[in-house]
């Protein structure tokens, strides 16, 4: 789950981490009120929204010269007329993808002289399952670019979760990014309310960019992005109460609440699957046979009648999707529970494209009779490459 920049800010501040003073802006008419309780001469209007690149994005049907999504103001009046111009439009960053996302939020901040521009992030780290530093001195830019062009001013270490961090960690960072002086006791300090924050509130990624050293010879966060473990959200109801559904895939949003695991794709054939490994090969080989897969959907091992029928009504809500291939291996998984569940569905939504099912597995004789005496025109395949094929081709027909 990913939490807007004002948010994490505001996380930061409670762990002591120097973030500069800011507002979030609902409604444009409470623009002004609150600029104006923030110190000039300098106010930066944010629009909030879960992809980076903002300042570098533009707004759709936007005007000839028009700024991105991060502009710079000199008076409380001109905050206010960019944040009236930025709200309720369209957002595309090269992390949003074309369709843009829809700025529902602004983050009004006071502006920082600024020295230097530094990158500091924390990410876990699935090879060691430590948490990993990533430091760099080319902050204010995409770490993606800084790695494919100048790779040797990236420095990544991780921490060893049986010791801990210790100022060693913060003065490895400081020497890192070129800190000097009292710097580096603002880094080592900085470091350590990072990590805490990061392990209190079982965050998958925080990322600082840039991490700047002010004219003042300060270090200050100016922004912030941040990610947190789903599967801990339960112990974590104050960072639950930060979700902003608005940005998120509506079919995600779905799956999420039946417990689902759904991630929407930019195919056409959607995908019911059980486990995770066996979703993946199901893409790869509908890849393999000439088409795209519209979405990884695994239902899981104990899915019920229920939950199959809410995942068939997903895929079927979304309209790029021109057929659908189910492949089931019964193991925990009964056969004839996904049967009953693709009935149900059907019979609440209907059928308008194309479906395959191979079914395999535990009860899978009862699976397919059901199947078969339900009346629903469904293609049987006796394995995974035949139902491939069988789905490509009966994509290809019905378009």
């Amino acid at each position: 789950m990913n939490i807007h920049e004002y948010q994490a800010k505001q996380l930061m501040r409670e762990y002591g981490v120097p973030v500069s003073d800011g507002r979030v802006v609902l409604k444009a008419e409470e623009a002004k009120t609150a600029a104006s309780e923030l110190d000039g001469p300098v106010w930066v209007v944010k629009a909030q929204i879960h992809a980076g690149g903002r300042g570098k994005g533009h707004f759709k049907e936007a005007s000839a010269g028009e700024k991105g999504g991060v502009r710079l103001t000199r008076s409380v009046e001109e905050a206010a007329d960019e944040v009236q111009r930025m709200l309720g439009r369209t957002l595309v960053t090269h992390q949003s993808g074309p369709a843009g996302r829809t700025v529902n939020r602004i983050y009004i901040e006071e502006g920082a002289g600024i020295a230097r521009e530094l990158y500091l992030a924390l990410l876990i780290d699935r090879k060691t399952s430590h948490i990993a530093f990533v430091c760099s001195t080319e902050g204010g830019m995409d770490i993606e670019e800084v790695a494919a062009k100048t790779p040797d001013r990236i420095v990544t270490f991780t921490v060893d979760p049986a010791t801990g961090i210790s100022g060693f960690h913060g003065r490895r960072v400081a020497f890192a990014l070129g800190l000097e002086g009292r710097q580096v006791r603002q880094c080592v300090e900085l470091v350590g309310r990072l990590y805490r924050l990061f392990v209190e509130k079982d965050a998958e990624m925080l990322e600082v960019n840039p991490l700047i050293v002010t004219d003042k010879g300060e270090l200050r966060c100016l922004d912030a992005k941040m990610g947190f473990d789903s599967n801990a959200l339960y112990r974590q109801p104050e960072i639950l109460a930060l979700r902003d559904e608005t940005e998120e895939d509506p079919k995600e949003l779905a799956a999420s609440k039946f417990d689902l695991n759904y991630i929407a794709l930019d195919g056409e054939i959607g995908c019911m699957v059980n486990g995770a490994g066996l979703a993946m090969a199901t893409m790869d080989i509908i890849k393999l046979f000439g088409a795209e897969p519209a979405n990884f959907l695994d239902v899981g091992g104990g899915a019920t009648t229920e939950k199959v029928t809410e995942a068939f009504k997903i895929i079927t809500s979304d309209p790029q999707v021109k057929g659908i291939l189910i492949n089931i291996f019964g193991g925990i998984m009964r056969c004839d529970v996904i049967a009953e569940g693709v009935i149900a569905a059907v019979k609440e939504v209907g059928l308008k494209v194309p479906l395959v099912v191979r079914l395999e597995g535990t009860n899978v004789e009862l699976g397919k009779k059901i199947l078969n005496e339900s009346g629903l025109d469904v293609i049987a395949a006796d394995d995974l490459a035949d139902a491939a094929q069988k789905i490509v081709a009966a994509v290809k027909e019905y378009a």
